[in-house]
């Protein structure tokens, strides 16, 4: 694991030392991917023949991740066998509000108490657990993993089916406010391992 050093100030995360970190801002995306697209090619020759491949899904992922609101962005791009492999984790700072605008609840046992889970009718169904984890100095969280039929872009219609584990954290000190920690895929084969692999990322977030 490394820790990033994009992400916000008062936070912390690691990642694998083969996924990739970089500003999702507009303003600064383009250039941090060319630059570490060709960083990975020089280190990697058998990337090379994938580099615009890989250009194109960092430019979507970064902007998916941007749009929705988060904060930071780690992910994971390869291509194996002419397979794209990806996943990304996401870091976002949530208002522990409904939608009327009280404020709820930022006891994690009260967030996981309202979050739904979603049980499959059949083999291949879309499906969700609910549970409560505890982070190393950080404390208990909610969280849901499953496999989900999640929106392809705000206010978009369309859905798009994948691995998913989200991970809320109450921030210390306050009483409205939760960071999110989101780990998806779209290999829908490698669920279990991947739900293993976020857990791994989220298990090293810090307050700092």
């Amino acid at each position: 694991m490394t820790s990033t050093d994009v992400i916000p100030a008062g936070l912390s995360l690691s990642v694998p030392d083969s996924w990739w970190e970089f500003d999702i801002r507009p303003e600064g995306r383009e250039a941090t991917i060319r630059s570490l697209v060709d960083e990975r090619a020089r280190a990697f020759p058998e990337l090379a023949p994938y580099r615009s491949d890989l250009t194109a899904m960092l430019r979507k992922m970064a902007n998916d991740a941007y749009e929705s609101g988060a904060l930071y962005m780690g992910c994971m791009a390869e291509n194996f066998d002419g397979v794209p492999l990806s996943a990304t984790v996401t870091v976002s700072a949530l208002g522990a509000q409904n939608k009327q605008g009280a404020t709820l609840s930022t006891d994690p046992r009260a967030i996981a108490g309202s979050l739904r889970t979603i049980n499959p009718r059949r083999e291949g169904d879309a499906w969700r657990k609910v549970t409560t984890v505890d982070i190393p100095d950080v404390g208990t969280a909610a969280r849901t993993y499953g496999v989900e039929d999640v929106p392809v872009a705000q206010g978009d219609s369309r859905t798009l089916r994948m691995v998913l584990t989200q991970t809320y954290i109450p921030v210390p000190g306050t009483t409205d406010q939760v960071v999110l920690v989101s780990g998806a895929s779209p290999v829908l084969d490698l669920a279990e391992a991947f739900h293993d692999i976020f857990d791994a990322v989220t298990s090293t977030f810090r307050f700092v």
